[in-house]
C-alpha cells in the first residue's frame, strides 16, 4: 500500500514547514462554488483537500472528490463522518479512531464493519488518533459521537490522550474543535500536546481569523484545517494560507 501522502506529511513536519488543509463538506458545496473553491486554494498553494462531514446526507462525495481531481494536482483526503464515506478517486484517507470518547462504536466498533471496503479502495489509509476538545458548543461531531469532548482547559488529558494515541500506533493526531466551535483551540494545549509527540498535529475547529492559524502554528500544529469559516467567505483561503506560510521555519532534529 502506498503512503505518499503521509510521507508527505512527516517530511514537511522534519523540514519544519506548516501545511493548510481546505476542508469541504459534499453536502455544502455544488458545482459552482467548488470550482470557486478550487480556484483559490491553487492560486494560495493550499497543501491539501480535507473532504468529508459528520453526515454527508448527499450521494456528492464522488462528483466532489472527481471535481478536485479534475481541476487541481491538491492531494484530496478523505475525512468520513461514517465508514460509508468513501470514495475511490481520493488519494488518501483518514481513518479516525475516537480516542478522546468512550464510544467503543467509533473506537474500533465501526472500524470493523468498514475494513474490507477500506482496503478494496485502494486507498492510502491512515490511521489517526482523533480527538475532540470542547468548542464552547454542542457541534454536529459531539452531538454525533454520543461522546463527552476533552474540556477546553484540561491540557493534561489532552496531552496523555495524544501519547497513547501515538504509542497505540496512530500515525497523526486531530484534535478537533468541531465544526461551527465558538472557540478554537488554546495554544497552550496544542503546545502541550505537540511536546510530548512525534506524529504530525492536526488542528481543526473554531479558526476564523488568520492571526489564529499563525498563533496555532507557533505553538506547534503541522497542519491547519479550515472548513465553517471558509463556507462563509472563501476569500479567507488566500489571507490564511499566507499566514500560515509566513510561520518561521523551525526544523525538527
Amino acid at each position: 500500500m502506498t503512503s505518499a501522502i503521509y510521507n508527505s506529511l512527516t517530511e514537511r513536519k522534519q523540514q519544519g514547514k506548516k501545511s493548510f488543509a481546505v476542508l469541504i463538506d459534499p453536502d455544502k458545496v455544488n458545482d459552482d462554488n467548488i470550482e470557486l473553491l478550487i480556484t483559490l486554494a491553487v492560486d494560495a498553494k493550499v497543501d491539501y483537500f480535507f473532504v468529508g462531514g459528520s453526515l454527508v446526507v448527499s450521494s456528492y462525495l464522488d462528483e466532489c472528490v472527481q471535481q478536485i481531481k479534475k481541476n487541481c494536482n491538491i492531494p484530496t483526503i478523505l475525512f468520513p463522518g461514517s465508514p460509508s464515506q468513501v470514495s475511490k478517486y481520493a488519494d488518501a484517507l483518514l481513518y479516525l479512531s475516537l480516542i478522546s470518547g468512550r464510544n467503543a462504536d467509533l473506537l474500533i466498533g465501526q472500524h470493523v464493519i468498514s475494513a474490507p471496503v477500506v482496503k478494496q479502495s485502494g486507498l492510502e489509509i491512515m490511521p489517526t488518533g482523533y480527538m475532540v476538545v470542547d468548542g464552547g458548543a454542542p457541534t454536529t461531531v459531539s452531538y454525533i459521537s454520543n461522546a463527552a469532548p476533552i474540556p477546553a482547559d484540561k491540557n493534561e488529558i489532552a496531552m496523555c490522550t495524544a501519547m497513547a494515541g501515538e504509542m497505540l500506533g496512530m500515525k497523526l493526531i486531530y484534535m478537533d474543535a468541531g465544526s461551527g466551535a465558538k472557540r478554537a483551540i488554546t495554544e497552550s494545549m496544542i503546545q502541550k500536546v505537540a511536546s510530548c509527540i512525534e506524529v504530525p498535529l492536526i488542528i481543526g475547529g473554531g479558526i476564523i481569523e488568520p492571526e489564529k492559524a499563525y498563533l496555532n502554528c507557533k505553538a506547534g500544529a503541522d497542519v491547519i484545517v479550515v472548513g465553517n469559516a471558509i463556507e462563509k467567505d472563501a476569500s479567507l483561503i488566500k489571507e490564511i494560507a499566507a499566514a500560515i506560510k509566513s510561520v518561521p521555519v523551525k526544523v525538527v532534529v
